[in-house]
């Protein structure tokens, strides 16, 4: 069974959690120490070791808020806004409860008056009072990490989106590439059998059965390969020699055939049978329109990171626009220059100033991965 490709965690990890926590009460500890000393507390130290600990309860608090609001991760962001805002009031709670009983219970002799306790003594209800005033103060600061935790959950939906985007792009562009390649084969297979045909009917039994082996040698090179790989330039020249080879069979005094290419560029990598439809076309109509021989030359260039590769023939009659057929091939090697190279993968073609037709493929030189 073949599983999808996960698109990353949704909502926030528990790193980035963790942090965010931190920070937030490092700051809360360190602005309380300041406004303590400012204020001219008595019994710093003991304040903050009290402090710390209930910086700890906090810590400890809202890392459980972020466990909570962890299972609304996959719910609507409207709910999950509801969700934090209403739960940082209960956490709020339990925090100025902890802070009420660490200042105001344990042992309050060492930090307050005997005023003070007095104070404490009489109001009624001043416990009460004391942890729903600080509870609203710090609901607003466990509201506040709750907004960083949305805003933090919706950039990791963002991204986690992106690469989801950006998988099934790869997919359609791996699909388009394979629907291009496999659009190859029966193409040029058709063309083949038709030769093949010709030949039997016309009893020449020998040039048939070379052509069968060709074509067998033809496709058990061709077929091995993964169609979204590249190949090198020389094993795509080699296929097309096979295919040449097959056409010769049928051309024996027409067809000739010139491959000029600097050896430097035959490790270049290139879409696999990029070329097959452009030497197809060359014999289609420069070798089989004419009675006179025909060159087809296949050649290589050079420039600038850019590899320009020609199939030129000299062919009497070239495509012309009442050819409709010719184009189809061409489209193809456009269509898969695009998928692969985006704008670097170019074609241009049109007939020759002499005679003949020319057909020009620009690509960038890739030496690795093939």
């Amino acid at each position: 069974m073949t599983s999808l490709p996960d698109d990353g965690e949704r909502g926030v990890s528990p790193a980035i959690a963790l942090y965010s926590i931190l920070g937030f009460w490092l700051f809360y500890a360190i602005l309380v120490t300041l406004r303590a000393a400012v204020m001219g507390f008595e019994s710093q130290g003991e304040l903050g070791i009290r402090r710390a600990v209930v910086t700890v309860i906090g810590i400890v608090v809202t890392w459980v808020l972020y466990l909570v609001l962890r299972r609304f991760d996959a719910k609507p962001l409207s709910v999950r806004i509801v969700a934090a805002f209403s739960l940082a009031a209960p956490f709020a709670l339990a925090m100025a409860s902890a802070n009420f009983y660490m200042f105001n219970v344990y042992d309050p002799v060492n930090i307050f008056t005997d005023g003070d306790r007095g104070k404490y003594a009489s109001e009624e209800a001043f416990a009460l009072i004391q942890i729903v005033e600080d509870a609203i103060s710090r609901y607003f600061f466990l509201a506040a990490w709750a907004g960083l935790y949305l805003a933090l959950s919706y950039a990791s939906e963002a991204h986690r989106t992106e690469r989801r985007a950006a998988r099934l792009e790869r997919a359609a562009q791996q699909a388009e590439l394979r629907s291009l390649r496999y659009q190859v084969n029966p193409h040029f297979l058709f063309n083949t059998l038709n030769s093949l045909s010709s030949l039997i009917m016309k009893d020449r039994r020998d040039e048939a059965e070379q052509m069968i082996m060709s074509l067998s040698n033809f496709y058990r090179t061709s077929l091995t390969g993964d169609p979204l790989d590249d190949v090198p330039l020389e094993e795509e020249v080699h296929l097309q020699k096979l295919y040449l080879d097959i056409e010769g069979v049928r051309f024996p005094d027409r067809l000739n055939t010139v491959i000029d290419i600097p050896p430097g560029l035959m490790s270049a990598c290139v879409p696999g049978l990029i070329l097959q439809p452009l030497v197809e076309n060359a014999i289609k109509y420069g070798v089989s329109r004419t009675s006179s021989p025909v060159e087809i030359r296949i050649t290589a260039r050079e420039d600038g990171g850019l590899m320009h590769i020609a199939v030129t023939d000299d062919g009497d009659n070239p495509p012309s626009l009442s050819d409709s057929g010719s184009g189809i091939g061409l489209a193809n090697v456009r269509d898969r220059l695009s998928a692969r190279f985006g704008d670097q993968g170019q074609i241009a073609y049109g007939p020759r100033e002499e005679k003949g037709f020319s057909v020009l493929l620009t690509l960038p030189i890739i030496r690795r991965g093939c």
